[in-house]
């Protein structure tokens, strides 16, 4: 069988909490496709330390199979860091019929979720949380390389936060990126303090919450600092969703999923137009870089979890999740392998008309 020619791809991965283990499961599939490599990655948040982790095996362990096992260990570690509270339903499920459905139920269901949720609403992190603990700052340090992120050799990352003074989006690359920067990205500021660095252009030390208020990831990093035309978004936040959301937890859950796509929408919308304006001449060829935009996703699963799941990373539900992943990578794959380099498998204006 002849080699396939290789193909250069940028990634934008997502946030979502737990549910970036889709993620995992799609990088794993496609790591193991020789004849594909990364230029650039941006991301936030969930999406941000799988790309850390990637980038880390990728370079220091030298292998795509390093790579898979950096990521493998990230969320070993970070399901041992999310156990919480004992949940009977959870476990009795786990047991019988641990179908990805079936545990966003239990976890939904469980007290601790319930409690939680209750408590973030009536005091902020400032309050439950003053001396500003956050285990993630650990398991960063323990599982990443940041020598090897900051590496010049590609993927370049690209990590999103939003910064709390602005409202604006700030991307993390090259040396900016550390812990914090990815503390940053995934900053929730209902659950953490805002996490503060200086920035030598304002000269000032700013905080930071979550990329996905700005951007989900930011797609522009990948225009300018990278020379492939094919951008791959993974997916994790559902865009649409048919039924209407009636209960308490389906209508934070969805409006949650539409603020965290809001930016990356209308990033799409940009792309549209100048794909329009270079195909009509008004720009000149050369003058803008004409984007390919692909998509991996699997709504159907992610519509059937809730915010709860993003925040509880149960190994056999994230480990679901992983296989999920997987399968939608292998699905873009056999579709779309024509399409990389050539054309964009993904119609954004249906994507995003009425």
């Amino acid at each position: 069988m002849a080699r396939r020619k290789t193909k250069t791809i940028n990634l934008a991965l997502q946030g979502g909490g737990a549910h970036g283990a889709f993620t995992w499961g799609v990088l794993d599939r496609l790591l193991e496709e020789e004849a594909l490599e990364f230029d650039g990655i941006t991301a936030t948040s969930a999406g941000a330390m799988n790309a850390a982790a990637l980038k880390t095996g990728l370079l220091l362990g030298g292998s795509r199979e390093a790579a898979k096992a950096s990521l493998d260990s990230f969320w070993g570690s970070i399901a041992r860091y999310s156990s919480g509270l004992p949940n009977p339903l959870l476990e009795w499920v786990r047991a019988f019929n641990p179908t990805t459905e079936n545990l966003a139920d239990a976890i939904e269901a469980g007290a601790s979720w319930g409690f939680g949720d209750s408590l973030t609403r009536m005091f902020s992190p400032y309050d439950l949380n003053p001396f500003n603990i956050n285990p993630l700052r650990d398991l960063l340090t323990e599982q990443l390389h940041f020598d090897t992120i900051c590496n010049a050799e590609p993927p370049h990352l690209f990590i999103c936060a939003t910064n709390v003074r602005s409202g604006k989006a700030r991307v993390f690359s090259g040396d900016e990126i550390s812990s914090e920067a990815i503390l940053a990205s995934t900053c929730l500021p209902s659950l953490f303090q805002a996490v503060e660095i200086d920035d030598p252009t304002t000269g000032r030390r700013e905080a930071y919450w979550d990329g996905g208020f700005t951007g989900n990831p930011s797609l522009w990093p990948l225009f300018y600092g990278t020379t492939s035309r094919d951008v791959v978004i993974v997916h994790i936040n559902p865009i649409e969703r048919e039924e209407l959301p009636r209960t308490a937890r389906d209508i934070i859950n969805r409006t949650n999923e539409i603020s965290f796509n809001a930016a990356l929408l209308g990033e799409l919308r940009a792309v549209t137009f100048v794909r329009r304006l270079l195909a009509e001449g008004v720009i000149p060829e050369g003058a803008m870089k004409d984007v390919l935009i692909h998509s991996i996703a699997d709504d159907e699963t992610m519509r059937k979890l809730g915010a709860a799941t993003k925040m509880k990373a149960d190994w056999t539900l994230v480990r679901n999740l992983k296989q999920v992943g997987r399968e939608a990578a292998e699905r873009f794959l056999q579709a779309n392998w024509s399409n990389l380099g050539e054309r964009p498998s993904v119609d954004l204006r249906a994507l995003y008309s009425a």
